[in-house]
């Protein structure tokens, strides 16, 4: 099973609001084959929590203006690790050391990754 249109389309508005954000390592993966509650997962990640808060601000706003709102939010808190549900795609903006420890990139590499050109952000110090 693949995701649907409907998902892969809020999962592409999901990675460039996190990209416009400067979000690192930015991965859409299709669960749908592994995962009946969901489609696909976002994952990014930011080196401190201010840049994860803005990433996550970032992607709501953007998906808000779509017409789609989270069903759940977690972690928004503690800035570490935010997750925020959008029933057919779950966004992931991590803290590197987060992203790192608990590697969901790992545990999901069976997973297969969907492409997006705005994925691909330059670090800052690479862009000068």
């Amino acid at each position: 099973m693949a995701a649907t249109a409907e998902a892969v389309e809020i999962a592409r508005v999901a990675v460039a609001a996190a990209a416009d954000k400067l979000a690192q390592d930015i991965v859409v993966l299709d669960v749908s084959g592994q995962l009946v509650i969901t489609d696909c997962f976002v994952l990014a990640s930011a080196p401190n929590e201010r840049q994860v808060q803005a990433i996550v601000d970032g992607v709501e706003e953007k998906l808000r203006e779509q017409g789609v709102k989270p069903t759940r939010r977690e972690g928004t808190r503690e800035g570490r690790w935010v997750l925020l549900d959008y029933t057919d795609v779950v966004v992931h903006v991590q803290h590197t050391e987060e992203r790192g420890f608990y590697g969901l990139d790992r545990l999901w590499k069976d997973c297969p990754a969907i492409d997006f050109p705005e994925a691909r952000t330059t670090p800052p110090e690479e862009s000068e």
